[in-house]
């Protein structure tokens, strides 16, 4: 976790720099109230910048021993170049450093004497900048909910076609099997139709037999009794 924090500080810190640069130039080509004000702006976010390395610092105390070289190395980079930041502005009027000694009486100049005011900025901005991190947090995490959601909706779908698929093979199997049984069972009429035929045909000819025995057996009574 130190090392996140220290890492949203060394953005805090990255665009206070880059706001920082442009401001010796400016102050310049400037004369009179507009440079006196740039000198306050200067004054207000240099002590934004190093209120942000001296966090960065005690972040650096608890990081993970991996991670503290590197972030040395950043916070002894950044220091030197505000630093330098700090000779540009004093070179662009000859008379920045006492104006500096003349602020509230302050042992830093005019870099510390508006500290109060400048904890206060960065403190709205680190409140700002966290509260924007924590809504990214949270749509990173609605995000991933919904990600998830999705991914087991799609699960459950192929599932259910998968399943689909195999009721619609066990439903043509079904209906092979009934037209199979309908075709035996078209056969098997056939068989008792010829069936039931000749058996009608067996008692026809029974009877016709039967019949012919009984007029021979009558004829030879007749012929041996009666003549």
């Amino acid at each position: 976790m130190s090392s996140e924090e220290f890492e949203k500080l060394h953005e805090m810190y990255q665009s206070l720099y880059e706001e920082l640069q442009l401001i010796p130039d400016r102050a310049a080509k400037c004369y009179g109230e507009e440079r006196k004000r740039l000198v306050r702006t200067f004054d207000e976010r240099h002590g934004e910048a190093e209120e942000l390395l001296r966090e960065m610092d005690q972040e650096l105390c608890a990081a993970p021993s991996g991670f503290r070289n590197a972030m040395s190395m950043k916070l002894r980079l950044h220091r030197r170049d505000l630093g330098k930041l700090q000779r540009d502005m004093r070179n662009t009027d000859p008379g920045f450093g006492s104006l500096s000694h003349s602020v509230q009486g302050s042992p830093h100049g005019i870099y510390s004497s508006q500290n109060q005011h400048s904890q206060t900025h960065l403190q709205s901005q680190r409140s700002l900048l966290l509260q924007g991190t924590e809504s990214l947090n949270n749509a990173s995490q609605s995000i991933e909910r919904s990600h998830r959601i999705a991914t087991e909706t799609e699960h459950i779908g192929t599932e259910i076609i998968e399943e689909l698929g195999e009721q619609r093979e066990q439903l043509d199997r079904t209906r092979d099997r009934l037209v199979n049984t309908g075709e035996n069972l078209s056969r098997s009429r056939k068989i008792l139709r010829n069936m039931s035929r000749r058996l009608m045909t067996n008692k026809l000819l029974l009877a016709v037999i039967i019949l012919m025995e009984l007029a021979i057996l009558g004829a030879v009574i007749y012929l041996k009794f009666f003549r």
